[in-house]
């Protein structure tokens, strides 16, 4: 049995929707992947919050966060991330308020900020106008495509890459329209963030020094994370309130390292944190062997280059299915290289030896993992030989 871990693994959700299956199959395999979680040891299950996408069912992850934490009844339950700007501060505080009265102890709140998506101007690469605020063992490089890694000590850190492919999406202005987003209310995050505190602490003063409670949540309080994909406002604020802070390397790995920096340097000690606290992302994908983990990983190129072009997620692709996709153009598998360069998919003894890279690197005190295959047995296969891997009991 290996030595057990001092770094705990925690698990990241989207509620991935498989080719051939319905959203209603993607919620219940989030809650059976929660349970299993559960008994194998992982600290949190946290939900990601995803808007129109054919391939997510994950787009009320408040909601679901109370059907896995009825389903469960130890294993941390949250958010990462409530993406600020989709709510008004109040719904945010009443939702999740609801949630923390029911299970005090175990909910956490992560805040995510995001912007309005802009048309690029004349001259300017697709995606520059969004912020990037919205985380060794490789499955394979794709053909012809540029590297532009550098590797710090053992891992790698790629090159950014703008967001978008060629063409500006139309789909993101669509979701901005139907959420309600206006240009400029990330702005407000920081205010947002003090905002939804202050309704769970009984500390919110309306216009004019109106006292304002706010029940459940009132005396209930979530444990507050604010997660961050660049060393940008969130980091910074992060580390103002003396926060935990969530760093995305499965999303933008190519600032990982400079998130975290950006985090500590500004870190203040809190009432509630006296140090900084990390926890990094990663995407896994664990097999008996190395040569299974790569079959069931395969379809990956696929579904990230879908959302990298701003189409939506699509269904995830069977590994059949995904080996007759046609080979991509240079340009477009360069989108999408980093997030395969970053990927952590092996055997038990690879993936966990890649994971403990990325902790050592980053000085992450905990790690989040997110597992992606077509079929849910492969899912919970991957999490089980993971646990046995890094130890948990």
């Amino acid at each position: 049995m290996p030595k057990p871990s001092a770094v705990p693994l925690s698990v990241l959700d989207l509620s991935p929707v498989s080719a051939g299956q319905t959203a209603t199959d993607a919620l219940r395999n989030s809650i059976a992947l929660a349970v299993s979680a559960e008994a194998l040891g992982y600290s949190r299950y946290w939900l990601a919050e995803h808007h129109l996408s054919p391939g997510v069912a994950g787009s009320a992850p408040h909601v679901l966060s109370a059907l896995i934490a009825a389903a469960t009844s130890t294993i941390r339950v949250g958010t990462a991330a409530t993406i600020l700007g989709n709510y008004r501060p109040v719904q945010i505080a009443e939702n999740i308020g609801t949630l923390s009265a029911l299970y005090p102890g175990r909910v956490d709140l992560g805040f995510g900020r995001s912007g309005v998506p802009k048309a690029p101007a004349e001259g300017e690469a697709p995606g520059a106008g969004v912020p990037a605020d919205a985380s060794p063992g490789a499955s394979g490089r794709l053909s012809g495509s540029p590297a532009g890694n550098r590797v710090v000590d053992g891992l790698v850190v790629p090159a950014p890459r703008p967001l978008f492919g060629r063409k500006f999406p139309e789909r993101f202005q669509v979701q901005a329209d139907l959420l309600g987003r206006v240009p400029g209310d990330a702005d407000n995050f920081e205010s947002d963030v003090q905002d939804v505190i202050a309704f769970f602490a009984g500390e919110y003063r309306a216009a004019h020094g109106t006292e304002v409670t706010v029940h459940p949540a009132q005396g209930h309080a979530p444990g507050f994370w604010i997660h961050g994909s660049s060393a940008g406002p969130s980091a910074r604020l992060a580390g103002k309130l003396g926060l935990p802070f969530g760093a995305n390397y499965h999303v933008a790995p190519a600032a990982v390292l400079e998130s975290v920096g950006e985090y500590r340097s500004h870190f203040k000690p809190s009432t509630t944190l006296a140090e900084p606290y990390v926890a990094v992302s990663a995407d896994v994908v664990v097999a008996e062997t190395e040569s299974r983990a790569g079959t069931i990983a395969a379809g990956y190129a696929d579904w990230v280059h879908s959302i990298r072009t701003g189409h939506g997620a699509i269904p995830y692709p069977a590994p059949e299915d995904a080996a007759r996709w046609p080979e991509l153009e240079p340009d477009d598998a360069d989108l999408i290289q980093d997030r395969l360069d970053t990927r952590f998919v092996g055997d038990p003894r690879q993936v966990a030896e890649g994971l403990r890279t990325l902790q050592r690197v980053t000085g992450a005190n905990e790690l989040l993992v997110t597992t992606i295959t077509h079929r849910q047995a492969d899912r919970i296969r991957s999490q089980e030989l993971l646990a046995q891997a890094w130890g948990l009991t």
